[in-house]
């Protein structure tokens, strides 16, 4: 499924998690992935709101524990099972590190560094696999005007560190009234999940949804829209990067790959080659969509130490595919269905496998047999 979000009003964290709740990703899901992270001490409810005309759903987060200040490194132990929730924190600390001129292991999270976050990007990250989606798309950020009141004094709006992390993903924005409309969690999110930016692609549109902001404003619907839809397999726009190493550790290129997919990359593998004076070697390849090139880039290059790369735009068909979760045993497993089958995530698989004392084969067929 292909979902489109219209941020006229900005993005927040629980704005998306609403809109995804207005599409129908149910609460109960969500609600037991924020639990599987050991999280106590908070609530999660879905309102029924009223925004410039507009019936939304709002994401009501509330914790027992309102502290809004920690370690990044906190919150990202909170998180490190959620790949999205993961990445969405790690570029905050990122962006706060740079910002400061701190290192991001030290750095030290103020208004977005409260127990909220972890509901949101969890939640979040919950609510896509729900909803089966497997790509976002994203138009224009609406950024508002002014200066906002932080832990650092009065700062400007769009704040450094949402500005920073919008830098990172290119993302177009226009301007347009006062205060904050985009949030670092929120911007962070976009990031997180490779969101590409342009207009709404071509679709079989299944599901509109309506995620609230906290405020009511005048004169504008306080909303992230949000469409859902799916579509036959087409070709798609890509870049692929590629830079032969021959003096470069395999445990390097190994930790090399998991970075780039970290970072966005649709796909990253190595090749064997031999070189001139036959030196054994390795072509380190990568798949990424354009917007998420540049990132992709300074990893290969800082990683390996090679001195440049190769681009070369391709067409990728992509067939339409989605996510449905199970349950083995307690633990859940994601399902990737495709047109021609289903798979198991081996992630999930391995760590429901390790926890079970079970082989990885008897984990696959059990989660195989669940109903989806």
């Amino acid at each position: 499924m292909i979902l489109w979000l219209n941020p006229f009003s900005g993005i927040s964290g629980d704005m998306l998690l609403g809109a995804l709740l207005d599409l129908g990703a149910p609460i109960d899901g969500v609600r037991a992935a924020v639990a599987s992270t050991g999280l106590d001490g908070w609530e999660l409810r879905a309102e029924r709101v009223t925004r410039g005309g507009i019936g939304a759903t709002r994401a009501v987060v509330e914790v027992t524990d309102t502290a809004t200040e920690r370690h990044a490194a906190e919150l990202l132990a909170r998180v490190a099972d959620v790949p999205v929730a993961a990445r969405a924190v790690r570029e905050i600390a990122e962006v706060e590190a740079g910002i400061h001129g701190i290192d991001p292991a030290r750095v030290h999270l103020h208004e977005i560094g409260g127990l909220d976050t972890v509901v949101d990007t969890v939640g979040v990250a919950a609510a896509f696999d729900l909803l089966g989606v497997s790509e976002v798309h994203c138009g224009p950020l609406t950024l508002g005007s002014g200066t906002v009141v932080t832990r650092h004094g009065v700062l400007p709006v769009p704040a450094p560190a949402t500005a920073a992390l919008l830098a990172r993903a290119g993302a177009p924005v226009v301007g347009a009234g006062e205060g904050e409309t985009v949030t670092p969690t929120g911007a962070a999110l976009l990031l997180a999940v490779g969101a590409r930016f342009g207009p709404l692609p071509a679709m079989a549109l299944r599901g509109v949804g309506y995620g609230a902001g906290g405020r009511d404003p005048a004169g504008r619907a306080n909303v992230l829209q949000a469409l859902l839809g799916d579509v036959a397999g087409q070709g798609e726009r890509m870049l692929l990067l590629e830079t032969n190493v021959d003096d470069v550790t395999g445990e390097v290129l190994g930790h090399l790959v998991g970075r780039l997919l970290d970072a966005g990359a649709a796909d990253a593998w190595l090749s064997p080659i031999v070189m001139k004076k036959g030196r054994p070697a390795h072509t380190v390849h990568v798949l990424v969509a354009p917007e998420r090139a540049a990132g992709c880039e300074r990893i290969m290059l800082a990683e390996t130490g090679s001195l440049g790369l190769r681009r070369t735009p391709v067409d990728r068909a992509a067939l339409p595919r989605h996510t449905t979760t199970v349950d083995v045993e307690g633990h859940p497993i994601r399902l990737k269905h495709g047109p021609w089958g289903v798979k198991p995530e081996h992630d999930d698989v391995a760590v429901a496998a390790a926890a079970l004392d079970l082989p990885l084969r008897d984990v696959a067929r059990r989660a195989l047999e669940q109903p989806s």
